[in-house]
Parts: C-alpha cells; structure tokens; sequence
C-alpha cells in the first residue's frame, strides 16, 4: 500500500467537468444574485481540482474557469472581451482568487500527503518492530521484513542484512556510528532515494539496533538460564554428596555418589576416582561410564608417560588433554581404545598431602568446556572432606585401641612383673594393633650379636627358627640397621643375601619388616621388630606406633635391670656385713681372746706362786702390762676398721688426713668444704676413700694418690685418682662393687675410669638429703 497523485487524465476531464456543470449552473442563478458575482461558483472546481491533483492543474482550472465565466455570463455574451470596466474587474478578482484557493488547497493537498506518508511510515516501523523484535532469529526474519518495506513504500524490490556488504545504491544502516547493516531498494526515484535516506533508513536502523539487542538479550537470558540449571543441577549433586559427608559415609559410597554425579552433569562419557599408591602406581576406586569398563575398580595402572594421572602425580595441580593423539603410556593407549579424545582431572588432597585425582573424559571431538576443571574441584573437595572424616575416625579408634593396649602393657610393667611376661604381651599387642605377621623382639650382644628373646606371633615355625638363638649381625635385615644407626629402620624384599639372618628371615616368608630400637639408661639394649608377609611395604606410620612400645619395653627392662641390680647389691651389702662381722669375730676370737686367756693364765700362775721373788712377780707383771698394751692396740686398729674416732669427734675432714698420714703412699688432698656433712655421707665418703686408697696400693702400684673432696649446694663430689697400673674391673673383684653398692645405697653414683696404663679415677656423686631407708648396714 502506498500514496499518489490520481491520474492526470482524469484530473482534466474532472476539471472540464466541473468547469461545465459551473457554467450551467450559473444560468438559473442569475435571476437570484447579480450577474458579475456568479463566478464564485467556479471556486468550487478550482478548489476540488486544487485538493485532488495540485496547483499545477488547479491554476489551470482557475484560468479556464475565469475564461468560461467571462465567455458565457459576462457581457458581451459570447465573447472573451467584458463590454464594462466593472466585469474586466471582475474576472481579474475572480483569476486572483480562483489562484489563491487553487495555491491554498494544493498546500492542504501537500501537507494531508505528508501526514499520510508519516503515517504510513511509522506503520511500517511499528509493522516491522512487530515482526522483527518477536523472532528469535534476526537475520531468517529480515528478507520478510524487507519485501513488506518494498510493498509498503511501492518499491521494485528491497533487501535488507545485518552486517552486510555496502554495495553500490545501498543505504548504510549503522548504530552508535558503527555498522550493522545495508538496506537495498531498486526502483527509486530521487525523491524515493532522499525519503529513504531521510526518513525511512533511520527508522530501520532503531528497529534494527532494537531487534538485535533485544536477540543478544534474549541469547543472554538463555545462556544465563542455562547456567542457572546446570548451576542448579550442581548444586544440587552437591548437597547430596555433602549429606553423605556429614553423616559419615564410608568413603567408598562417596567415591561412587561421586563419580555417578559428575556422569550424570558433565558432558562426559567417563567418570573415575583414582588413590596413588607407594609403589608408583594409581588404583581406581570408583568409576562410571561404559568406558569405565576397561578401567574397573581395584585395578592398578603405572604412572608414566603423559597421561592425566601422572602429570596431576607430578605436579600436583588440575590437568587437561584436548587430543588423546598426543598421550602416551598404558593408560592413555586404553583410554584411545576406548574412544576417549579428550579429558580432564583435578588432584585430591587431604592434609596437604596428595591422595590422589578425579578425571572425567568424553568421546566428542570438541575438547570439555574450558570451566571442566573448577567444576570437578568442587566435588574433590568433598571427596578429600570425606576421606579426611574417614581417616580421622580410623586415627581415633586406632589410638583409642593403641592407648588401650599400652595401657594394658603399661599395667604389667606397674606390677613388676618379670620382663619374660611383658615381652610376650608386647609382641600379642603390637601384631593384632597392626595387623602384622610377626612380632618380635631382640637382645643385642657385646659380640655383635642378636638373641631373639621375646615371643614370636602369627608365623609358623618362627619359634624353632629365631627364638633362643644368637645370631651375627650382618645383611641388610632390620636388626642389623637398628644396630647400625640406633634409630628405627625398614626393610622391604630380601635380596638373594647369603647373611644366616637374612637366609632365615627370607625362610620365614618375611617380605617387609619395620624395626625401632630399645633403649635402656642410654645404652642400645635391644629391637622390636614388626613384619608382614604381603609384598605391600609396611605403612608410612608404623616406626611411630611401634616406638611407642619401645618405650614401655625399655622402662619394662629398665625397672627389671633395676630390681635385680638393687636386689643383687642388697645381697652384696648383707654379704659384707656379714664377712666384716665374722672378720671382727675372727679377729677377737683367735687374736685378742686368746691373748686375754694366756695374760690371765699367767696371773694366776704368779698367785699361785708367792715363793716367787719379787724379781719374777715384776716380770711376769711386766709381761701383762705388754701384753694388755698390745692389746688395746689391737683393739684400737679393729675399732678404727669399724668407725674411727676422729670421724666420729672431728669429721671427715681429719679423718681423710689422719688416713692419708697411715697410707704406705703419698695422699694427696684437696678438700673444699667448710662444714660438717650428714653423718651418713661422711661415714660413705670416709670408707670409700679408704677403700679406694688400699686398693691403689695393693693392685695399682701408684707414686701418688690424689683425693678431692668438693661440696656445692644438695650434691657432694668426691674424686679419687692415682698415676697407677689402671685396668680396673669391676666384674673382676668385689672391691669396686661394694663402693658402688655402698653410694647407690645413698642414692648416689660411682664412675670408674681405669684405662690400662693410665691410672684409675673414681668419680663419685652422692646428694646431701636424708639418707634412704635402705641404708648401709653398720658393721
């Protein structure tokens, strides 16, 4: 539909039309009106033929008409020259008029055509706003738009693209200055062309700007939805697995929620769950997809190559292959058997350690979305969650069950009970803790040797084959380590090794063993060892949890070595009261008593005899006064042994002087006290150094003999060194050992240095509290 002119043709025949029916109308109106003013009927034709077809043809109707009003009804009739002034004048007003009407309607004409062809076009822009911005295609919609705008606007034909090529003719369509398309027409006449360019082009440039933003919006809001259902979907999937976290789930249940999850919302054609193990090598724990059947769980691949499980082994961060071409090692070659192309993993990390990965792998050619990787972060974040949750429970019941056992170890070494009895609870509890083949344990020899002393658990025939036997260190089995470096160690697969121990270890079936050692008042006494006959090495925490009945093992033999040696010194300190009494008894029954028995014989020999001169009685009465001298010596010497009166009255420090004038060698001393000691540390002091001095000068040969006393806050420290033979063995001789029963009866210690040919130095240390109940006995 659009706006023209009516034909020519018919304006003029409408205009002669008029012009004729004027006239004859004219005739009966003469008689009503004055003649000369009948020509404002011919204003009617002018006007109608004005308005119709413009002022071109109404001009010419205006002079037409003024000439038949002249030739018809102005005088003289007929004829074109008025016989009055006044009708001359009359036409003349007329022509004017009928001009002016004619000028004024052809402007009405033109501004009616203007308003109709806004109107029209703003019908055209609604019409194709209407069809533009109510499909979901813009470009598929454009011919249609374009054919109405031709038929609309009477155009040949029209066009219209977005982003189109400007050609020749073509009008540019832009937005913001840019372009956005080309609008094409043919047929056009230069008026056509300029109200295109003018108005219409701008028109389709909003409707244009509008419909693609509004595609753009509406592609916006589409993908936004899609997000928010995937979106949805993943959160979603994630609660549900989280509510599997949160109630405690057995981390293989998570592992399959898990990977059943990510199937079912990525774009994937397999889903698995993978653990790194200590060999090297990965197992799959979970898995989903047709796929998945080439990779089922529990087994195990080895890490090597470029493939996903290695590079997230290596690196420890997410990982993608878009072309399966350029994989290579046994895990990619199946993953290309099955028609994988692409995939992508995300590690898995509990405690900061890495555990192990989650991938997931599609068969299409365009590689996984570029987000894949944050995606599946957040669900190996509640696998980690889970298997953390999972592993601290195990932790706290494993440490509820390890402190329950030491308890119980604990118990029996309280009691005292004889090491034999805490061994073998140690190997029960230590083999069911865990979950091992073999406990046992080992006593190290001065000879580089190993004695298996306590129980043997859960393999047959480790009794007859280890126990009670001393077998020479050597090989790479854990005693042998444990008695190199003091420190724990582990062995894994026993090489062809010709050592005995490793022989019978290896005949045991022995595959790995962890053994940590015992120490005993800081000495390397002994090996607990722990082992497994599976080909999977001991776990990584083993040292640590058998360390812990180490050391109730060494306390267990600490206590043990202490009863028997607090218990072997009692018997020694009884044994010297004993042999001291029967030496005093010894020496009064064969020495002094027998001498008092013959000094009163010889009295009673000089009574019986009064005849006797005076000479004889002073002689036999000078014998006794002898005798009873000699013997108050005797008797002086033996009380001085027991407990000398100068120690008694003076104090250690006379008494040390008093014993270095008697020594048959030079005494040296150096004594830095200022006070009296407690009684009993004096009486200990005093018969150490007088122990230690006899013995210098009978075993030592020594030119001198150094004595130092010191005395300092709640400890006093006497040193005792000669320049003799040195060699001194405690094992050897009950010398040595009674001084040391006699300090550690204080609760002091005795340390002997006697390089061979270098002389002896005793170090003693006792403290200066009250004596302890179990005290030297007085001699």
């Amino acid at each position: 539909m659009h706006l023209a002119s009516p034909p020519l043709a018919l304006g003029i025949w409408v205009a002669a039309a008029l012009i004729a029916a004027e006239t004859l109308a004219v005739y009966p109106l003469r008689h009503m009106a004055p003649q000369i003013s009948l020509g404002v009927v011919y204003l009617v034709g002018v006007l109608v033929v004005s308005a119709g077809w413009g002022l071109g043809l109404g001009a010419a109707t205006a002079v037409l008409s003024t000439a038949a009003f002249d030739f018809f009804h102005v005088a003289p009739v007929p004829s074109f020259v008025p016989g009055d002034p006044r009708g001359s004048a009359a036409l003349a007003v007329l022509l004017v008029v009928s001009l002016l009407l004619a000028s004024l309607a052809a402007q009405a004409r033109s501004r009616a055509l203007e308003a109709d062809q806004r109107r029209l076009e703003s019908d055209l822009a609604a019409e194709m706003a209407r069809a533009l911005l109510r499909t979901d295609d813009l470009r598929s919609a454009l011919p249609a738009a374009a054919t109405f705008l031709a038929q609309t606007l009477g155009l040949t034909a029209a066009a219209m693209e977005m982003n189109g090529v400007d050609r020749h003719g073509s009008f540019p369509v832009r937005d913001d200055g840019g372009p956005l398309g080309t609008l094409a027409a043919t047929g056009l006449s230069p008026a056509t062309r300029a109200r295109l360019r003018e108005r219409v082009v701008p028109a389709v440039e909003a409707v244009l700007s509008a419909a693609r933003d509004r595609e753009a919006m509406e592609s916006a809001l589409k993908t936004s939805r899609e997000e928010l259902r995937v979106l949805a979907g993943e959160q979603a999937a994630l609660r549900r697995v989280a509510m599997l976290v949160a109630r405690g789930a057995e981390p293989n249940e998570v592992f399959g929620a898990v990977v059943d999850e990510v199937g079912q919302l990525f774009p994937v054609d397999l889903a698995n769950l993978c653990r790194y193990e200590h060999d090297g090598t990965e197992t799959f724990v979970a898995t989903w997809g047709s796929a998945g059947e080439r990779f089922p769980v529990g087994s195990r691949w080895p890490l090597g190559g470029r493939n996903l499980g290695t590079i997230v082994f290596e690196t420890g961060r997410p990982v993608r292959i878009d072309s399966y071409a350029e994989a290579s090692g046994a895990l990619s070659a199946t993953a290309r058997e099955t028609g994988l192309r692409s995939a992508v993993a995300t590690p898995i990390t509990v405690d900061g350690r890495l555990w192990g990965m989650m991938a997931a792998g599609s068969r299409r050619e365009q590689p996984l979305p570029a987000d894949t990787e944050a995606r599946l972060a957040s669900f190996t974040e509640l696998v980690a969650t889970a298997i953390a949750n999972a592993e601290s429970r195990a932790r706290l019941a494993r440490l509820a069950d390890e402190q329950a056992a030491l308890r119980r170890v604990a118990t029996l070494v309280a009691r005292g009970v004889v090491p034999e009895m805490v061994f073998a609870a140690v190997t029960e509890e230590v083999a069911q803790l865990l979950s091992i083949d073999v406990a046992i344990m080992g006593r190290y020899g001065s000879d580089d040797t190993v004695t298996f002393v306590g129980a043997c658990r859960g393999m047959a025939g480790c009794t007859s084959r280890l126990l009670g036997s001393g077998w020479s260190l050597g090989g790479n089995n854990v005693s042998t380590l444990v008695a190199r470096s003091r420190c724990a160690a582990r062995a894994h697969g026993y090489p062809d090794s010709s050592d005995a121990l490793d022989v019978a270890v290896r005949a045991a079936g022995v595959c790995s063993s962890v053994g940590t050692p015992l120490v005993v008042d800081g000495h390397l006494w002994g090996v607990v060892i722990a082992g497994s006959t599976s080909e999977l090495p001991l776990p990584s925490d083993t040292e640590a949890r058998l360390a812990s009945f180490s050391e109730l093992l060494s306390t267990a033999i600490a206590n043990a070595e202490s009863r028997a040696a607090l218990a072997a010194s009692r018997a020694r300190v009884v044994a010297a009261a004993d042999q001291t009494r029967r030496r005093i008894e010894r020496d009064l029954h064969d020495g002094i008593q027998q001498r008092l028995v013959s000094l009163g014989l010889e009295l009673r020999l000089a009574q019986a005899s009064p005849s006797r001169c005076a000479a004889g009685h002073e002689r036999v009465l000078s014998q006794v006064a002898e005798g009873l001298a000699s013997l108050f010596n005797e008797l002086r010497e033996i009380s001085r042994g027991i407990h000398p009166a100068i120690l008694s009255k003076g104090g250690l420090v006379p008494a040390l002087r008093a014993l270095a004038r008697r020594s048959a060698v030079p005494v040296e001393l150096d004594l830095h006290i200022e006070r009296r000691l407690p009684e009993h540390i004096e009486v200990a002091a005093y018969y150490v150094a007088s122990e230690a001095v006899t013995n210098a000068v009978k075993h030592a040969q020594p030119s001198v003999v150094n004595v130092e006393l010191t005395a300092r806050d709640e400890l006093v420290q006497l040193a005792i060194r000669d320049d003799g033979v040195g060699g001194a063995d405690p094992a050897r001789g009950s010398g040595l050992i009674g001084l040391s029963d006699r300090i550690e009866t204080l609760g002091g210690t005795l340390q002997i240095i006697s390089p061979a040919g270098f002389g002896t130095t005793l170090l003693i240390e006792m403290p200066l509290g009250r004596p302890g109940s179990g005290g030297m006995p007085e001699a």
